[in-house]
């Protein structure tokens, strides 16, 4: 009555639950991709499933693609309502003195979290880098404290920061894995593409001293699909790029580090979004916050509760699977007691191929579910009582 899910389903009960990215067997690591750099990976935005990998896992400066971090954690500033995006934002003298690439703010200047946000999308700011650490966190090393917390919930083992626009440092390092998977957190917020697909723009436009932007992120213009994310580079880490891109409801993200020129950088990475869509489909299972199944709640005011997941669910299909070649398997909770809070995870959904599981989605609790009192467990009971009759 409460579990109802498409064919090849089958219910199973857990106490707890897990994710996992999945790497899926292909030929890519003996094609010739991405030979010139250091370490690559190519992952399926949706499932996390990995597609291609070279060395991803070896630690590396990651120059400005740092800003993936220092991005995401102000996303979710903006999405937890600390800050906004109208914010006025006065830059401070340290702000100012950053050197590499920057959009040339001035000590007392106000710009907007929207524009700040736009110069580090955009133009690699590193002064707007720093002016927004300080903005949310009051100076740019708690800000960094905020990144290496979130490295530590992400559970990603080779990443640590100094900083928060990856200037060069002692200390500071990422891998491509780690990154692919900031990357993929970042995504999530799904305005930050508004941001990271500009090629060009100004800041102050209307004033006497108007800043041109032109996206480090060439591939934003000369490959199809492409609206993200971000480029690297000082003298260590050579060239760098987290790139995104997206056809239909198919998105996926590559990463290099270590490439010796930008031009063959942008080269490689094109070479691996082609692989991605040439080789690859995805089939989309579930809209992001559409009903999954609904569990039966014990003691709660209501009976039913659906469950959901956070973000779409697709399946990855290589050329000439189908969608039947695939199981379904839904995990959940067995009449979870209320009170049960919105948010809540209560089971997952399991994507099967030949016994072996290849992606775990969460699933939670879309609404809220009081404890019924005592009078409204007496109706219950009388109702049931009169139904068994």
């Amino acid at each position: 009555m409460y579990k109802k899910m498409t064919k090849h389903v089958v219910l199973l009960l857990i106490l707890s639950f897990s994710f996992f990215i999945f790497p899926v067997s292909t030929q890519a690591e003996e094609l010739s991709l991405a030979p010139n750099a250091v370490s690559a990976i190519l992952i399926d935005q949706d499932t996390g499933t990995i597609l291609f990998d070279k060395n991803s896992h070896k630690r590396l400066p990651p120059a400005s693609i740092t800003k993936v971090m220092t991005m995401l954690i102000i996303m979710e500033a903006i999405d937890s309502g600390k800050i906004t995006y109208n914010d006025k934002v006065r830059i401070s003298e340290n702000a100012a003195s950053m050197g590499g690439s920057q959009i040339f703010l001035e000590v007392g200047e106000e710009m907007t979290v929207n524009d700040l946000l736009k110069g580090i999308a955009v133009a690699s700011g590193n002064d707007a880098s720093v002016a927004l650490a300080e903005y949310i966190a009051g100076t740019e090393e708690e800000f960094v404290k905020l990144m290496n917390k979130k490295v530590e919930q992400l559970g990603l083992k080779n990443t640590h920061f100094m900083n928060t626009n990856g200037l060069p440092v002692d200390n500071h390092y990422s891998s491509a894995y780690d990154i692919a998977i900031m990357s993929r957190e970042l995504l999530k917020y799904e305005e930050i593409t508004k941001y990271t697909s500009i090629y060009q723009d100004y800041l102050r436009q209307d004033s006497g001293n108007p800043f041109w932007l032109v996206n480090t992120n060439r591939l934003v213009r000369f490959y199809e699909g492409v609206d993200g994310l971000k480029t690297g580079y000082t003298h260590e880490a050579k060239y760098c790029l987290s790139a995104t891109a997206k056809k239909g409801d198919f998105r996926v993200i590559a990463v290099v580090l270590g490439e010796p020129s930008s031009k063959v950088r942008n080269k490689e990475v094109s070479q691996l979004l082609d692989f991605a869509f040439n080789q690859f489909k995805n089939e989309l299972l579930y809209k992001k916050n559409e009903i999954v199944t609904e569990v039966e709640v014990s003691k709660g005011k209501t009976n039913a509760l659906p469950l959901v997941t956070d973000g779409q669910v697709s399946l990855l299909l290589r050329k000439g699977e189908k969608v039947e070649d695939f199981e379904q398997i839904l995990k959940v909770k067995d009449r979870p007691q209320a009170p049960i809070q919105k948010g809540d995870q209560l089971g997952v959904l399991q994507i099967v191929k030949q016994g072996h599981a290849l992606q775990e989605i969460p699933l939670y609790a879309s609404v809220d579910i009081e404890k019924a009192n005592i009078l409204e467990m007496l109706e219950k009971v009388m109702k049931s009582q009169l139904f068994i009759r």
